[in-house]
């Protein structure tokens, strides 16, 4: 007997996507290629003003549409870069659905560990899919350009190399558990300020070497079921809307083999991103479906170009969790989760120093078994950051501050302290909220800074002789939407006065102050550094970032993280500030009036004049003095390198280098590999980042080699004349590294004249 009718419907399957294709009406292509707008019927008409109806996972990002016809499940899209984003409570329903506060990217990336990011990774990856999601919109990988990037927090490096790496090795892990990422913000999206309208103009040498290389190193690595376009235009075109970037550079180039997704925006052309590979239009809206329709029948969108972003996206639907029915259990082990963040952040913890400007050889950390009574100043001490704002922030279930992670630890921190600083939150957050507004409710929005209190000369000087050493928290937030300031970046007045008020009391009496960096991104150390005895950067360490914090600082574990990042002294130093917004954030969008509004400066086109002169590339070339050089890290012990070399097997370069625990205590040490390439026709940095390592555990008098490799191809520089990667034949230098201003044992190799052609695109 013959099936008909109902019977014989086609439903989706892994093996007969052409098939599928071939069935599906326009109006079903088209609603596939938009996503699924909350509260919108099936074609796209408003029937329902609640903006979450229909949605699948309360708080999550969106969702691509149902053809049930054909078997085609909704499918989840959820934030973000530091764990999963989706709504803690529900509705009528007594369960919470809670979901870890991992440690920020840029932490991620300070650990220089793989496989440590890699478990992070998993354990994401597991809160996805239990909480019945398919992907995680993240990692954020665009690259530090200026330090005044509000979403850097998110991101992991002024480095490609470091960043396309790290972005594998989370990517991976995620994706291990059967869900997926998308790889954002794709490219040059490096500024909040006017994110929607502003053009970066940057041209094909940075633009690959620089921009694009960490997206390259990750595709080729991991290959990410998706990736996001971002919202700015690059060389002209929206970045959506561009087919030499979505399809000749990321498609015929690479190889990515996963769909495109856009950033969550309105109608652009549609027409033109469906021609560009943009497969899935985010969030998605009625009218993008009718241009779609429309298109389709007269002629201005070609059938094939939707048939193909059709296909692309059946191909990821078939992966996904939802399509596999999987029966999530909404039950993560956030217990376990919990664990490995506190396992994790202090790997990423960076010791900027730690040195008795009266006692060298007395290092105050980590702190002695006499210390018992801690005098804890700084307001962020009392309410730490686990992480930023915006879609990056997560709805954790609670958050460990310094406070409670020193008494966990059991130290006596000084009750007036608390007293003060617990009456001062209050005081504060009142304040903090009137300045807000009605932004107040919303917490997308990044909050102002709490201004430190101002305490008398006397309760500095009884928390000195009453407390055993001082810890002073300094902390910064910030968030989507909107960039740093200068007076973010720098450490304030009143923030000046507090340190050296701790710094006078406590070392007359003897004592050490410990400063806390609870922040996002890089601030301004050179002018009050030598006022602390020890600074420990513990950037934004996620939910139990205070155990994790008096984890290091009692010597439970011990901090092994290496700047992704340079530090400079001033933001003057930093080439990309000539051409950055100048202290306008989101905030004046909400204060100003219509007319007001209208004589803001916007920047509609952002010029990388700077070139290839960012971060380190820029000050180690120019020997131009920084507060602390990328890849820079104190440990509680010392290492020596010995025994360099470069040797050439096959395709690869194998380096190798013998790592040895010359100190005290058990510690982990990176080894950077920069490469300093032969004068050729193209004009390069000092040395580049081509490859690291991170031993494991060392006791005292342990050692280890480290094996490295990279292949011409990673040594190769982009030649705009002839658009194509050279490497250069010569002699190269190979230096073992513990920070781009610390080699510590170098080499020499030898390399062949090769190059591999490009297409010439992406031009301004």
């Amino acid at each position: 007997m013959i099936a008909t009718g109902a019977s014989a419907q086609t439903k989706l399957t892994p093996n007969n996507i052409d098939r599928v294709v071939k069935e599906m009406t326009i109006e079903e292509k088209a609603n596939l290629l938009v996503g699924y707008t909350f509260g919108n019927s099936y074609f796209g008409l408003p029937t329902n003003p609640d903006p979450n109806a229909g949605a699948i996972v309360l708080g999550a990002a969106g969702n691509t549409a149902e053809i049930k016809r054909l078997g085609i499940p909704h499918t989840v899209l959820a934030d973000g870069p530091a764990g999963l984003h989706i709504e803690a409570k529900r509705p009528n329903d007594p369960n919470t659905y809670y979901c870890t506060g991992f440690p920020i990217g840029t932490l991620l990336a300070s650990t220089w560990n793989t496989s440590l990011v890699e478990q992070v990774g998993k354990a994401m990856g597991n809160e996805v899919l239990e909480y019945g999601c398919d992907v995680i919109l993240g990692p954020g990988m665009n690259l530090m350009r200026s330090p005044l990037c509000g979403r850097n927090f998110e991101y992991y490096s002024e480095d490609p190399f470091l960043t396309g790496y790290i972005a594998a090795a989370i990517i991976n892990g995620i994706q291990s558990q059967g869900v997926g990422v998308s790889a954002k913000h794709f490219a040059a999206n490096n500024q909040e300020s006017n994110r929607l309208y502003n053009n970066s103009v940057v041209s094909p040498r940075p633009l690959r070497e620089l921009y694009l290389k960490g997206f390259e190193i990750a595709v080729r690595k991991s290959q990410p079921w998706t990736i996001m376009s971002s919202y700015n235009y690059l060389n002209g075109p929206w970045t959506q809307e561009n087919k030499e970037l979505l399809t000749t550079i990321l498609r015929n180039e690479w190889g990515f083999k996963g769909i495109v997704m856009t950033d969550w925006t309105g109608t652009r052309h549609t027409d033109r991103q469906v021609a560009a590979g943009n497969d899935l239009l985010t969030p998605g809206n009625a009218e993008q479906i009718r241009d779609i329709i429309n298109g389709a029948k007269n002629g201005t969108i070609h059938l094939e170009d939707i048939d193909r972003n059709v296909r692309r996206i059946l191909e990821y639907i078939v992966k996904t969790p939802r399509f596999r029915k999987y029966k999530y259990s909404n039950k993560p082990d956030i217990q376990a989760h919990a664990a490995l963040t506190r396992q994790t952040a202090p790997e990423g913890m960076v010791l900027l120093k730690n040195e008795s400007a009266d006692a060298p050889d007395n290092n105050p950390l980590p702190l002695s078994s006499n210390i018992k009574r801690v005098a804890l100043f700084g307001i962020t001490s009392y309410m730490f950051y686990a992480g930023g704002t915006g879609s990056g922030d997560v709805n954790k279930p609670y958050v460990i501050d310094l406070q409670q992670g020193l008494r966990n630890a059991g130290l006596q921190t000084d009750d007036t302290l608390t007293t003060v600083y617990t009456k001062y939150k209050e005081f504060g957050t009142a304040e903090m909220e009137a300045e807000m507004g009605p932004l107040a409710d919303n917490k997308f929005f990044p909050r102002p800074r709490f201004k430190e209190p101002q305490l008398g000369d006397n309760v500095y000087g009884f928390a000195a002789k009453n407390n055993d050493v001082a810890i002073v928290t300094i902390g910064r937030s910030s968030g989507e939407g909107g960039d740093r300031t200068f007076s973010d970046f720098n450490v304030n007045r009143d923030e000046q006065e507090m340190l050296r008020a701790v710094s006078k009391a406590f070392h007359q009496e003897g004592k050490h102050v410990i400063v806390i960096l609870n922040v996002g991104g890089a601030v301004e150390t050179a002018s009050w550094n030598q006022l602390a005895d020890a600074i420990l950067l513990a950037w934004q360490p996620g939910m139990e970032g205070g155990n994790s914090v008096a984890d290091v600082l009692t010597g439970r574990a011990y901090p092994s993280g290496k700047l992704p990042v340079t530090f400079p002294c001033s933001l003057e130093d930093v080439p990309s500030t000539k051409n950055f917004p100048k202290d306008y954030t989101f905030w004046d969008d909400f204060k100003l009036t219509k007319e007001e509004k209208a004589k803001v400066p916007f920047i509609n086109e952002t010029p990388y004049e700077e070139g290839l002169d960012v971060g380190y590339r820029y000050f180690q070339t120019k020997n131009v003095p920084v507060s602390y050089p990328f890849g820079y890290g104190l440990s509680y012990t010392d290492f020596e390198y010995s025994q360099p070399k470069v040797v050439k097997k096959g395709k690869n370069y194998v380096a190798t280098v013998c790592v040895k625990n010359v100190g005290q205590h058990e510690g982990k040490e990176t080894v950077q590999l920069y490469i300093a390439a032969p004068e050729g026709k193209l004009q390069k940095p000092a040395f580049e980042l081509r490859a690291f390592a991170k031993t494991g555990e060392l006791k005292p008098g342990q050692s280890q080699v480290l094996t490295m490799t990279f292949t011409d191809y990673d040594l190769a520089s982009f030649d705009e004349q002839t658009s194509s990667w050279v490497t250069d034949a010569g002699t190269y230098q190979a230096l073992f590294s513990a920070s781009a201003a610390d080699c510590k044992a170098k080499t020499t190799f030898k390399a062949k004249a090769s190059a591999v052609q490009c297409h010439d695109v992406m031009r301004p």
